[in-house]
């Protein structure tokens, strides 16, 4: 049996599910773990905005519905029992720990092979769930999400026109922790390039800016094609994805976040823009090179 921990946000999450997915299509027994790495004071689980919740019905079979990991079943895949004798034979013999960490960025086939296994990572690469991509698609179809007036109107808008989405992500990656792996990647200069090479492929391109710091976007980017998405928190970010998906194209930021907003766009037409630089320093630390993060890429993209 192999268990796949859920972790992060909802860009994350979903690199994650669809993991699962993958799994399920090659027969494997897999459940999710949806409670190790959320509780009190977390991030929250938000695949329900899908639909997507623990499986009620032992017999139902689908994209929706998933068999949750049991806490027996995380503590034999950890061995993590806390009885005497366990803890003795622990000191004696070691622990039998089938966790299996994904370290590197790019696309681990080591993932798929793995039986028992309880697999911990991000996993975000289309390549992990390539073969079941349209299992995929249906299973992130936005069926409870409910739009204010106001996003009514931007979705009106986003359609009428040839609506480019720009993800801007602030808030967490200027932390003073993160700046190792995301400063300076997706500054000015990137959109200020991504922007100039739009306008030069799509006549009446208009810019759709989604951001956590939006106050600092429309300091910024002003002008009678830009216009400014408010009215998103944490927790209902998953509206601004929704609408971004809405796009007909797309500048992203070196976000999970964003790269969904990108790939749930159905434009057979659609230009997706993607900074040359994922990360600072790869999983195990070492500087960045642009063969460590290869795999977060699709053909879609213009890297640049």
């Amino acid at each position: 049996m192999v268990g796949v921990q859920l972790s992060g946000g909802l860009g994350n999450q979903m690199f994650e599910y669809a993991l699962y997915l993958r799994l399920k299509a090659m027969g494997r027994e897999v459940k999710i773990d949806d409670f190790t790495c959320y509780g009190a004071g977390s991030r929250k689980l938000q695949l329900s905005v899908f639909g997507i919740g623990c499986q009620k019905d032992a017999g139902r079979e689908d994209a929706l519905h998933y068999a949750r990991l049991t806490q027996k079943e995380y503590t034999g895949l950890t061995d993590s029992a806390s009885g005497m004798a366990d803890r003795v034979r622990r000191r004696l013999t070691g622990r039998r720990d089938l966790s299996y960490r994904e370290y590197s960025v790019n696309y681990d086939p080591a993932v798929l092979e793995k039986n028992p296994a309880l697999l911990l990572g991000c996993f975000q690469s289309e390549k992990y769930f390539a073969p079941v991509k349209a299992k995929v698609r249906e299973a992130y179809q936005f069926r409870n999400l409910a739009l204010s007036q106001s996003r009514q109107e931007y979705e009106r808008r986003i359609c009428a026109c040839e609506s480019v989405g720009v993800h801007i992500r602030r808030g967490d990656y200027l932390d003073p922790r993160y700046r190792a792996l995301y400063a300076g990647i997706c500054g000015e200069d990137y959109y200020k390039r991504a922007m100039e090479a739009v306008r030069k492929q799509i006549s009446g391109a208009v810019f759709f800016f989604f951001s956590n710091d939006t106050a600092w976007v429309k300091a910024h980017y002003e002008g009678p094609d830009c216009v400014t998405v408010e009215g998103s928190d944490e927790e209902t970010g998953y509206v601004d994805m929704y609408l971004m998906s809405r796009c007909r194209h797309q500048i992203i930021a070196n976000s999970s976040f964003s790269w969904w907003g990108a790939w749930l766009n159905q434009n057979p037409d659609k230009r997706v823009i993607a900074p040359a630089r994922w990360l600072n320093r790869t999983g195990d630390g070492q500087v960045y090179d642009r063969e460590a993060c290869r795999d977060i890429y699709t053909e879609e993209m213009t890297v640049i």
